[in-house]
């Protein structure tokens, strides 16, 4: 399921899980761990992949299409569903 959402509540999201967090998703999802960190805005991409993140700018950091909420709905969990 495709999802928009500006790029800093993208990374509020990330800031509010808990330590080790993108090592749980990476591990229930069978990830690589810096491909989770590049779902968040991340760009290690010798280590991990591309997931289907397309960033325009634009205010509040730009608009962020996801092209599978799947990462995002986990991390939400972690966070308490905040």
């Amino acid at each position: 399921m495709t999802k928009t959402i500006t790029f800093n509540e993208l990374r509020r999201i990330k800031d509010q899980l808990p330590d080790g967090s993108m090592r749980e998703i990476a591990k229930k999802l069978k990830l690589n761990v810096e491909t989770v960190r590049n779902y968040f805005g991340g760009s290690n991409y010798n280590m991990g992949e591309s997931v289907g993140i397309h960033i325009e700018q634009g205010p509040d950091g730009g608009i962020v299409t996801l092209d599978d909420t799947t990462i995002l709905d986990l991390a939400r969990e972690i966070a308490g569903g905040k």
